[in-house]
This record gives structure tokens, C-alpha cells and sequence, in this order.
């Protein structure tokens, strides 16, 4: 027989309705709060708003009492009582308090420690008396105050018959989480049992309730796994699928994952596996799915790394189909040579439209005689004859290239849009102004009648969005990567509006627009909707509405007048798409409708992105949100400046810096706890 808990945390100022147990009424309670910050150190983090907030009894002599009624008069109870000074107290005033169960002394005397958490828990499960439960506080006799509760939990114990889950199985899991460091919430307690309690990312196996379940299942898809794949994968012997998909994962391919024999799905796309791989893992059967991984080999001695592709391709036995594949891809070679020639004789990028001369006559912007200009040839010959795209825009295409053994991205307009046109200009006029860290650079240009191009310096970490949605061998980025991420982006923001002369407002911040370096850092790019802007109270230009439908300023929108505002508008979107990495724009809500609905909830883990995998400061992830809210007020006056975000961001990284540094001691205190009450629920 096991014992586990189920339950759900209950701010002290509302209480309703959970499964059967019906709470009492709070309107015998005064709500009391603070909008102080309350230390919340210890190992379970309630929310910080039901912290901050308390109830009282309004009889100030009568006892806080909570009531419930259970169908059940065997019920068993875990409680979970938490307190926080957040009143000024004088110094003839004492707030003192038991804690009573069901008549009885439980715990007591009580005094709530100013502006820090206190949590009181069962050390055992607790019985009702004929199916009525009653938690009261009782003020003592020299207290002058009545008693105080911000928060309260209620778990409920589940008996069930089944048994536990393999222990062999058990153990290969737990090391599977020790090897990669995984803080997933609910990895507590069996991992199978009971099956509306199984852990994350794990499906079992559900026969005859006599017979230990089998983990079958086992997905760590863009959960920052580093390093070689764990021994420990091969003692889950009744695995059937496994991903590891989108992760950092280096080394090769281990053989013993072909010899698992109940094993028929590998996905390891994404990673940074390399060397050949085993013959074992190419057996009839056995799906393997490896793209993304660019310095891994089909067969030994590994002359050509696995071309990247965006289509899965299971790897089969079969020697006829490695051959097909060997003749589809020399043919595809052999037609793409062809193909580059013909452009090369040409002279023209890819795709570009020949004989129209849109932008033949329009006049040369005022490049600065410091800027490098370089012909037509060079940019042909620095891209290598337009090999390798990196993007494409309205004005047309960006590829890679090499200057003097430097990297750089060259943007050729399009001989298509004169709106392209229009863009390119106000760019190199932007650019040939501002300098700043967070800002790309400008290394370049060619103009050339009609042929326009601009050179930057080249970021290889792509563009944020493709990092939170862990795309192809790009990884999905952790928390406090992604807050400092966010305030650099917010840096390069504030230079445009207040460091430029005159001031200028991007007018499309948005993910694809955040460029991260080497060494992931952040710089804002795409200049071409930029503008200048009034500042102050005198008239506002009205302008042509430009921007990213989702992340343009609905006030900009409908009123035509531009300001600092609308980017902060739109950075506010940014920051919504790296908390929850959903769609700004899905096809049944706006991102700004789907979090308003979640926070409703008051959870927070339904909120942030589950790539996360419950690796973030809880506290930071709240201010942020908060934060990205406030940026996307309806109302510009009701927004904050770029200055102000800075400052918030700084104090969000600073709660999730800390979280980090406890880390290792928090685990080891964790695992003691555990060991000490295996059958009492684990720490929110």
C-alpha cells in the first residue's frame, strides 16, 4: 500500500469548492495586505501576491476557523499553513497564536516573523472527526492582536493498491535526473503511480494492478540536457520511445541504444552529436531521427557530416534504400552546381527579378565617406556567389558572407519593392548615426545603379525566436538567459529613444528582430521602418502605420501618432513570447487575451514556457510577467518607459542569479528532506 497526495494551494483571503470538500464562507474574515516585499526563502513559494495579502478574523477576540465537510469520514489530510507578518506593529503589540485541529493543540504558540515566511506542515496525515474538518487559529492570552494567515494548503491522501513502479526502472530515472540536473516540480514520490500523478514526460505501462508498472516512455525534448547520452537510458528495458530531441547533447552515438530491444523511436534531432553512427542503431524496425546534428555521420570512416534537412528521416536497414538515398543526393549535387554556374554567369543572387529599373534612378543616400563601399563583384564574390541564405524580407534576401576573414550578412535589396527602397535608405541613415552595443553594425554597403546591398557584422546564434522554439540545432534557451537577453534588447531601445539626436522609435521590435552573437548576446536589427519621433507635449507626426500585426501598438494603430511608447508596446509582446514561447497571434486569441485568461488561475507554471522545464526563480518569473503586462497597457500614457524596464529587468535577473548560486545547496537540502519524510508531500 502506498500513500501519496494530491491537493491545491488556496489563497487565505478566497476559499471554494475542491472535489468533494466543501470550505467555508469567508465572510467572518478582513482582508489585510502590504505592498512591501516578503521573503519567501524557504522551500515551498506560495505566490508573492498571497503574501502580500492576509486575512484575519473580523471578530478580533474570535479564532480564524476554516471549515469543510468530506464524504468520506476516513479522509486523510496533509496541511500546509503559511504566515507573514506584513503589519506595522507597535511596540505594545504581539500577534500570537495555536494552531488547532479539530479541537485539539496541533501546534502553538505561533508568531508570524515580519516580512518573512513562516510554514507549519503535518509531520503525519491528519483525520477529521465524523467527516468535518475544522483548522482554527485561537489568539493567545497575551496576544493584543488576532491571529494572521496568508496562505493554506490542503492535500488530500490517495490509498491505492497498486504497486509501485520497477525498482529497477526507478532507479534508472533517478539517475537519468542526477546526470542531467533535471528541477522538474513534480519528478516526487513514484514515478508511475498512481497514473493521474505519473511524472512529467513519462508514459508507463498499465496492466494488472498486481504487477509493477514499466516505464515505456520517456521524453527530455528542450529540457538543456548537456553532454554525453546517460548510460543509464539502458536499464529502462521496457522503453519504447525516446526523445531527446532539441537539447546540447555532444559525443556519439552510444550502441547500447540499438540493443535495447523493445526500442522503436529515437529522436536526437537537434543536438551536437558527432562520429558515425553504430550499425546497431540502423536495424530493421528501429525509427532514428538525427537531423540537426551537423557533425554526425552515416557510415564509418565519416568523410561528409549528415546534410541538414527540415524533414524527418528515419534511418532503416534496408541497403537498398541507403543506395537511393547515395543517388538522390549525388543528382540534387550535381543540379545545384549546375544551377549556381548558371547564376554566376549571370551575376545575380537567387530569385532576383532581372530588367527592372525601380530604384535605377533614385537618388544615392549620404553614406558616410568613412563606410566601406564595396562593388557588385566583391559582394558577389564575399557571398560566394549568394551560397548560403540566412533570411529573407520585403526588401529581399540576406546571405552569408566573408570579408578579409570576417563574418558578415549582407542584406541585397530587391529590385521588386520600391518600398524596399524606402526601407534601405532609412536604414543606412539610422545606422550611420547610431552606435551602440546592442545595436548591429553597419560594415558596409554597394550601390551600384541597380544593385544595392548592405553589409553587417554576422551574429551566429540567429535570432531569438528560433532559440525559444529550440529550431533545428538551435537551443531553447534557459530563464536567466532569456532576462539577459531581454535587457540588452531593452538597452539598444533606450539609446534609440533618448540617446539619438533627433530620438527615433524602431516601429518593429519583435523576436526575429533580436540577434544574439557568439556569446549570446543580444543586438537589435532590421532599421527599416525606423523613424524619429516628437518628444515632449507638442504636436505628434501622424505617420503610415507600419509593423508586425500582434506586436504593433494598438493606439499607434488607430490614432496614426508615433512615440517611444509603441516600441515599448511591442517589446512588451517580446517579453509575453520569451515567458510563455506561445504565438503572439494564434488562431483563437492575441497572446496578451491567453495570459490575462491563465493569470485568473494564479498559476504560474501554466503561464511560463514548459521548455523551462520549472527552471526559474518563481518570484522573477512573476515580476516579469508583470513587467510585460505593463508594457502592453492598451493606454501609452499607462506604459513604462524603456529606462523604467531596465531597472525591472535588472531586479528579475538578480532573483533568478541568486536561485541559481543556491542551487546546489537547495538540492542537497532537498534530498535530505525527502529521505526524511518519504511519505509526506515534497515541496511546492
Amino acid at each position: 500500500m502506498i500513500n501519496t497526495a494530491s491537493g491545491s494551494y488556496q489563497d487565505a483571503s478566497l476559499f471554494e469548492k475542491t472535489n468533494t470538500n466543501s470550505y467555508s464562507s469567508k465572510l467572518e474574515w478582513t482582508q489585510i495586505s502590504t505592498s512591501l516585499e516578503v521573503d519567501n526563502s524557504n522551500h515551498y513559494v506560495p505566490p508573492e501576491d498571497a503574501l502580500k495579502n492576509a486575512a484575519t478574523p473580523t471578530n478580533a477576540s474570535a479564532p480564524l476557523t476554516i471549515e469543510w465537510i468530506t464524504e468520506n469520514a476516513n479522509e486523510q489530510y496533509y496541511l500546509y499553513s503559511h504566515f507573514a507578518e506584513i503589519q506595522e506593529l507597535h511596540t505594545n503589540e504581539t500577534r500570537e497564536f495555536n494552531i488547532v485541529w479539530n479541537g485539539k493543540l496541533y501546534y502553538g504558540p505561533v508568531i508570524p516573523d515580519k516580512l518573512k515566511l513562516t510554514t507549519i506542515q503535518s509531520q503525519s496525515a491528519e483525520t477529521c472527526n465524523g467527516g468535518k474538518c475544522s483548522f482554527q487559529l485561537i489568539r493567545t492570552n497575551r496576544s493584543t492582536l488576532p491571529p494572521l494567515l496568508n496562505a493554506f494548503e490542503v492535500y488530500t491522501v490517495i490509498q491505492f493498491p497498486q504497486s509501485e513502479t520497477d525498482e529497477s526502472d526507478v532507479a534508472a530515472v533517478k539517475d537519468i535526473e542526477a546526470t542531467y540536473g533535471l528541477s522538474r516540480l513534480n519528478w516526487q514520490g513514484d514515478p508511475c503511480v498512481p497514473q493521474q500523478l505519473s511524472w512529467d514526460g513519462l508514459n508507463c505501462t498499465s496492466t494488472d494492478v498486481s504487477i509493477p508498472p514499466r516505464i515505456t516512455s520517456l521524453n527530455l525534448s528542450s529540457c538543456g540536457l548537456n553532454g554525453p547520452i546517460a548510460v543509464s537510458i539502458q536499464n529502462l528495458t521496457q522503453l519504447e520511445n525516446l526523445d531527446l530531441s532539441n537539447n546540447n547533447l555532444t559525443g556519439g552515438l552510444p550502441e547500447f541504444l540499438g540493443n535495447m530491444e523493445s526500442l522503436s523511436v529515437i529522436n536526437l534531432s537537434g543536438n551536437q552529436l558527432n562520429g558515425t553512427i553504430p550499425k546497431a542503431l540502423q536495424r530493421e524496425g528501429l525509427k532514428l531521427f538525427v537531423e540537426g546534428n551537423p557533425r554526425l555521420c552515416v557510415s564509418d570512416p565519416c568523410t561528409k557530416p549528415l546534410h541538414k534537412k527540415k524533414v524527418l528521416v528515419p534511418i532503416v536497414s534496408s541497403v537498398a534504400s541507403a543506395v537511393f538515398v547515395t543517388a538522390v543526393l549525388v543528382l540534387f549535387l550535381v543540379l545545384r552546381k549546375r544551377h549556381s554556374t548558371a547564376e554566376e554567369g549571370l551575376h545575380l543572387p537567387p530569385r532576383m527579378a532581372m530588367g527592372n529599373d525601380t530604384f535605377a534612378n533614385s537618388p544615392e543616400p549620404s553614406f558616410d565617406q568613412k563606410s566601406t563601399r564595396f562593388t557588385y563583384s566583391e559582394v558577389i564574390k564575399m557571398t560566394n556567389n549568394f551560397q548560403r541564405v540566412l533570411g529573407k524580407g520585403g526588401f529581399g534576401f540576406v546571405y552569408h558572407g566573408t570579408v578579409n576573414g570576417l563574418e558578415v550578412a549582407v542584406k541585397v535589396l530587391s529590385q521588386l519593392s520600391t518600398q524596399g527602397y524606402k526601407q534601405f535608405k532609412a536604414e543606412v541613415d539610422l545606422l550611420l548615426r547610431v552606435h551602440h552595443k546592442n545595436l548591429v553594425s553597419l560594415v558596409g554597403y554597394c550601390y551600384e545603379v541597380d544593385h544595392l546591398a548592405l553589409v553587417y557584422e554576422f551574429l551566429p546564434n540567429g535570432n531569438l525566436k528560433q532559440h525559444l522554439a529550440g529550431k533545428g540545432d538551435r537551443s531553447a534557451i534557459t530563464w536567466g538567459s532569456r532576462l539577459r537577453i531581454a535587457m540588452e534588447a531593452a538597452l539598444g531601445l533606450e539609446y534609440l529613444h533618448t540617446g539619438c539626436t533627433p530620438r527615433m522609435v524602431h516601429r518593429d521590435v519583435k523576436t526575429t528582430n533580436i540577434l544574439l552573437d557568439e556569446h549570446f548576446r543580444a543586438k537589435l536589427a532590421d532599421f527599416g521602418l525606423s523613424k524619429s519621433f516628437q518628444v515632449g507635449d507638442g504636436p505628434h507626426e501622424s505617420t503610415v502605420i507600419a509593423g508586425t500585426p500582434g506586436y504593433l501598438d494598438p493606439e499607434y494603430y488607430h490614432s496614426g501618432r508615433l512615440g517611444e511608447k509603441s516600441d515599448v508596446y511591442s517589446f512588451g509582446m517580446v517579453l509575453l513570447e520569451m515567458i510563455t514561447n506561445q504565438r503572439v497571434i494564434s488562431e483563437k486569441s492575441h497572446i496578451t487575451e491567453w495570459v490575462a485568461y491563465k493569470l485568473n488561475r494564479g498559476d504560474i507554471s501554466g503561464i511560463m514556457d514548459p521548455n523551462l522545464c520549472g527552471g526559474y526563480d518563481t518570484n522573477s518569473a512573476w515580476r516579469a510577467l508583470e513587467l510585460a503586462m505593463s508594457c502592453a497597457d492598451p493606454h501609452s500614457a499607462n506604459r513604462p518607459t524603456m529606462s523604467h524596464v531596465i531597472i525591472e529587468i535588472k531586479e528579475c535577473l538578480a532573483c533568478e542569479n541568486s536561485r541559481v548560486i543556491k542551487n546546489q545547496d537547495l538540492e542537497t537540502q532537498e534530498t535530505i528532506m525527502r529521505l526524511e519524510t518519504s511519505v509526506v508531500p515534497g515541496a511546492r
